[in-house]
């Protein structure tokens, strides 16, 4: 019955049906608002559905010389990851005794899996703008993730030093949300715009910049291959801001949490629609010079309880 109630936690709730399905509606709900700033009908709610559904009933070509294993491995990763991120992130808020030591650092791993897993699989395209996407991908990754991790030490610092994941759920229900202090704020901003640059949205696209790379590290992915690849954007457009949730406000065990998420989710959607895309090197000063400072005033300012 165990192994059961695992599978059906990885795969139908709250792991990969469930996360694909949300994110996908998440991804109408940026195209129907990014059309209408533009003064554009925007498609139907079914969009997405129907894009993906297509992509799985299209032929996967795999380009000539470039190596099967790896090819596939890329999207995987990606699929792996965000729907065992879904569970953990589901149990944790809901019944924090579920937590583990070290459950945060399995988190931080599991978010590393995807941008891993585009850097391998635009490697192994065999395609010299796949490569290119992919090296960017890299550098963006090495970007954010400093100020990111910064951030996170922000959380565990006010949670006392705990890396339980809900340990630092129960600390902001004993406490109140470490949003509501100075170094919770600057966590939060760290972590909001570290999201839009795992999920590639604007200002932060620069690994696929369809206008100078023709999507990068996609460029010669199709069907099954490249519908894997959309559905791990939509899961992680759905995880991310829980994830953030979780750290800074309180966590999502009660019904107040899904204005939470929608307010993150408008944020996320106004940066990407007002905002133009960076250059690689600038997205490097960007989170190392600006936003790596911040992170470290931040951690300053929560060593002495601020």
């Amino acid at each position: 019955m165990n192994i059961v109630r695992i599978l059906f936690s990885f795969i139908v709730f709250p792991g990969f049906i469930f996360s694909a399905v949300i994110g996908l509606f998440l991804t109408w709900i940026d195209r129907k608002v990014t059309a209408r700033i533009h003064w554009r009908v925007g498609p139907p709610w079914f969009q997405p559905y129907a894009d993906f559904l297509k992509l799985l009933l299209k032929e996967t070509i795999i380009p000539e010389g470039s190596s099967k294993v790896l090819f596939f491995l890329g999207p995987l990763l990606g699929v792996v990851s965000m729907s065992i991120l879904a569970v953990m992130l589901f149990s944790m808020n809901f019944n924090p005794a579920s937590s583990y030591v070290g459950d945060l650092i399995v988190i931080i791993y599991l978010l590393a899996l995807a941008p891993i897993g585009i850097i391998i699989g635009g490697s192994a395209s065999k395609n010299p703008l796949a490569s290119v996407g992919a090296s960017r991908e890299m550098t963006q990754y090495f970007a954010y993730e400093l100020p990111f991790l910064f951030a996170l030490a922000i959380v565990i610092l006010k949670a006392g030093g705990n890396i339980k994941f809900g340990e630092i759920i129960l600390a902001q229900e004993a406490t109140g949300p470490f949003l509501y202090s100075l170094s919770g704020v600057i966590a939060a901003v760290v972590i909001l715009l570290s999201t839009q640059a795992k999920l590639s949205f604007v200002p932060f696209d620069i690994p696929e910049a369809e206008q100078e790379i023709m999507a990068g590290p996609y460029i010669e992915y199709s069907g099954v291959a490249l519908a894997m690849y959309k559905v791990t954007r939509a899961m992680m457009f759905f995880t991310l801001p829980l994830f953030l949730i979780s750290l800074v406000w309180g966590g999502f065990a009660n019904w107040w949490a899904i204005l939470k998420f929608l307010l993150i989710i408008v944020l996320i959607i106004l940066i990407k629609n007002t905002n133009p895309r960076l250059r690689i090197d600038q997205a490097l000063k960007f989170f190392w010079i600006g936003i790596g400072i911040l992170s470290i005033l931040g951690l300053v300012l929560a060593f002495y309880g601020l």
